[in-house]
């Protein structure tokens, strides 16, 4: 049996798909796909200029108390693809990079505040297997203390790319919604939440693959689908476009959460990625005739 996600009534809805009935990619998929060398250079150099956006938006300056270690915290959380599908987003419907760096970045700035939080050494359990360890150059209070300061950071150089020049005003509203929701207590938050509630023994997660689907959708499917509606806002994409590229980034979402995240454990969820692979790039078959490699890519990170 495979697993996949549809949107149905504007809810986003998992089932399973038995082999008879699971979507087969067309010739037209496979075209889309690139080599792994071009994959990793377009990645890089869009990842290079979210870093120099967010180096020349937070620079060491007094009080140092505070600025130092949220500069430390926000290039010390692992980089994540949904900044950079934010980007190939706004690229794909129309738009320049340029207009979707601001929302981009503020997307890093959440991911790293949120990976701060749930690293925190406070817990009164054994870490989930599904989180790595990582060194604590501060202490846990700092932590806290400068994971919420990122949070109001990201939503300040959202606000500081209106630019009456480009009439953008409504669509940084929405994408400061889309954001908004997407790191709340029905976005990440919520998956973060999932993931604490997975009893364990002895340090061993007892979990079904229900909950790792959950966890995923919620936290990597969530942050993605955010990353690529927010690029397709920000580039002028039509609502049809949007919703698609939303799509597309759920299931990108979601193969990095079950490679990567919480279903890296598990070995059963080979045919339900492969199967995610295959709707995500079903939903790019509505942009034939552009340049779709840069962002089908995202598929095989």
């Amino acid at each position: 049996m495979a697993a996949a996600f549809y949107r149905l009534n504007g809810n986003q809805t998992f089932h399973i798909l038995s082999r008879s009935s699971a979507v087969r990619p067309s010739l037209p998929h496979r075209s889309m796909m690139i080599t792994m060398s071009q994959n990793q250079s377009y990645w890089a150099s869009v990842n290079s200029e979210i870093e120099a956006h967010l180096k020349q938006a937070i620079p060491l300056r007094p009080p140092l108390q505070v600025f130092e270690p949220m500069h430390h915290l926000v290039f010390a959380a692992p980089q994540n693809t949904a900044p950079a599908l934010c980007l190939a987003a706004c690229e794909l419907v129309g738009g320049h990079r340029d207009q979707a760096m601001a929302a981009a970045s503020a997307l890093h700035l959440m991911h790293a505040a949120l990976f701060t939080h749930e690293h925190l050494p406070l817990t009164d359990r054994p870490r989930p297997k599904s989180r790595p360890m990582i060194h604590h150059a501060y202490g846990p209070n700092i932590e806290l203390l400068l994971g919420d300061a990122i949070i109001p950071f990201g939503f300040e150089l959202l606000a500081r790319s209106d630019d009456p020049a480009q009439n953008n005003s409504d669509r940084i509203l929405r994408v400061t919604i889309e954001i908004t929701r997407a790191m709340g207590s029905q976005g990440m938050v919520e998956g973060q939440y999932y993931e604490l509630e997975c009893p364990q023994s002895d340090g061993e997660e007892l979990c079904d693959v229900g909950w790792i689907e959950q966890v995923c959708k919620k936290k990597e499917g969530g942050l993605h689908a955010c990353g690529a509606a927010c690029g397709a806002i920000l580039g002028g994409g039509s609502e049809e476009e949007i919703e698609n590229l939303r799509r597309f980034g759920l299931y990108v979402g979601m193969i990095q959460g079950m490679l990567h995240g919480a279903g890296r454990k598990e070995k059963g969820l080979k045919e339900v990625v492969e199967e995610l692979r295959n709707l995500a790039l079903k939903e790019l078959e509505e942009f034939k005739g552009r340049k779709v490699e840069a962002i089908s890519s995202f598929v095989n990170v």
